[in-house]
């Protein structure tokens, strides 16, 4: 027991290293496409989809595999003990005989009306949908990805910002002490401006509070271990605006290159093979069969070679099979493979259809986007002045405290609403790109 719990204390520390090893191999800070790419490689719903693509190319293999002939041997030994009359001195005798038997036999179908060769063509199809499914589950986890990301960087701006406030917050509240202490303001001036700067306290601690959960977000998504420390790379400019491609434009490429579409263009072509292999039931089967066979017996006087050799035969032969009468089955199966490629035709229409609304609608989302943005940068310049000549009229007592945080505030409502714009506008560019066949950076 000693031994064995030995054993496993350093096999778990084995793993234990192991893991560390892997851990230590992660970047200090993620940039987008570090992000992107790792969740390809480890993303659990792109690896099963993975997975599925090998059972499909296994099943291919099988499918070419089945046009050729099938050969089986079977070699058999038996001994036989039973009673026997003696003519001789009568009654009976135990008797005991051996037996050896062999054979080889081969099959092979040379003609089913097309369904094995449907069948092969069905499962270069399957294999193909399978890479779209990949390709089409990575989109979504690249966009998943990259709002993930902005709303890192639009939370790490904001604490900024804040922290920004907060600094001249401090500065009045310090100014203001001086000023009470003169006399020159009332008590409740300065208790206003110890409440504006608790306030903008409470909004930083907040705001980095969102940063570390949107961070958690994309930890969870990338699933990174619990005890590895995770930070994002801060790009030096974030393309806000951008000239977008057509809406028509936009749509004609994304209907010839989206996988989704190609998956549901296979799918009408496989749902077509399940047609023509249903159709096959009609025709008969040839094929043709051939066997070897030969066997020893000790109740013979020949030897065990001699018997091998006179026992040896060959067979070779054709079989057909026709259908007749087959109580509705292969009519049934044509239908109903009939109504497969119906719904596969109406799968692809929608899936265009949903497709081409996607598109439009990200474009509007760009419109909006950039029309906000645009209005958020005005806000912000006149908020900004604002805020600048009540500061310095508080400072020279040309402004009263009220004026001072009316105007604060309005500026600080004016940055937030630029910030959310200004990400919001690039996130929408980066998905409206994406359907143009645009890899997404920053």
């Amino acid at each position: 027991m000693v031994r064995i719990s030995v054993i496993c204390l350093l096999l778990l520390a084995s793993a234990g290293l192991v893991h560390a090893q892997d851990t230590s191999q992660l970047p200090a800070k993620w940039s987008l496409q570090q992000c992107i790419e790792y969740a390809d490689k480890n993303n659990i719903q792109i690896n099963g989809l993975r997975l599925t693509e090998q059972t499909a190319e296994q099943e291919l293999l099988l499918s070419k595999a089945a046009k050729l002939p099938g050969v089986n041997g079977s070699a058999s030994a038996s001994l036989t003990n039973s009673k026997n009359a003696n003519p001789v001195v009568g009654g009976f005798q135990t008797q005991a005989s051996f037996a050896n038997n062999f054979s080889v036999s081969s099959s092979w179908i040379i003609y089913n009306g097309g369904y094995l060769n449907d069948v092969v063509k069905q499962n270069q199809l399957n294999i193909q949908s399978a890479n779209l499914n990949i390709l089409q589950q990575e989109n979504s986890i690249t966009l998943q990805i990259t709002q993930a990301y902005l709303n890192i960087l639009l939370a790490k701006e904001n604490v900024v910002y804040l922290q920004d406030l907060l600094t001249t917050s401090q500065a009045q509240v310090d100014q203001g002490q001086k000023q009470y202490n003169a006399g020159s303001i009332a008590k409740v001036s300065l208790i206003e401006l110890q409440s504006q700067l608790a306030a903008d306290k409470y909004n930083l601690v907040t705001a980095k509070n969102v940063e570390r959960q949107n961070a958690l977000t994309l930890k969870q998504l990338l699933l990174l271990p619990t005890e590895v420390q995770f930070d994002i790379v801060i790009p030096d400019t974030l393309m806000a605006s951008a000239l977008a491609p057509s809406l028509e434009e936009a749509q004609k490429t994304a209907l010839q290159t989206r996988p989704e579409v190609k998956s549901s263009e296979l799918g009408v072509q496989i749902a077509q093979l399940d047609l023509a292999k249903a159709k096959a039931g009609y025709y008969p089967v040839a094929s043709i069969g051939a066997g070897l066979a030969t066997g020893y017996s000790d109740n013979l006087s020949a030897t065990y070679l001699k018997q091998l050799d006179n026992n040896f035969y060959q067979q070779i032969g054709l079989t057909l099979s026709i259908p007749i009468f087959t109580k509705r089955i292969n009519k049934t199966n044509v239908e109903n493979a009939k109504i497969e490629v119906a719904q596969s035709k109406l799968t692809l229409k929608n899936t265009r259809a949903v497709l081409s609304q996607s598109v439009e609608q990200s474009y509007i989302n760009v419109l909006n986007a950039q029309a906000q943005y645009d209005a958020s940068i005005e806000q912000l310049n006149a908020s900004k002045e604002s805020y600048r000549i009540v500061t310095e009229e508080l400072k020279v007592g040309a402004a009263n405290l009220v004026d001072y945080l009316t105007q604060k505030n309005l500026y600080v409502q004016a940055l937030q609403a630029y910030i959310q714009a200004k990400y919001s506008t690039a996130l929408n560019i980066r998905i409206y790109q994406f359907y143009t066949g645009e890899p997404i950076k920053l």
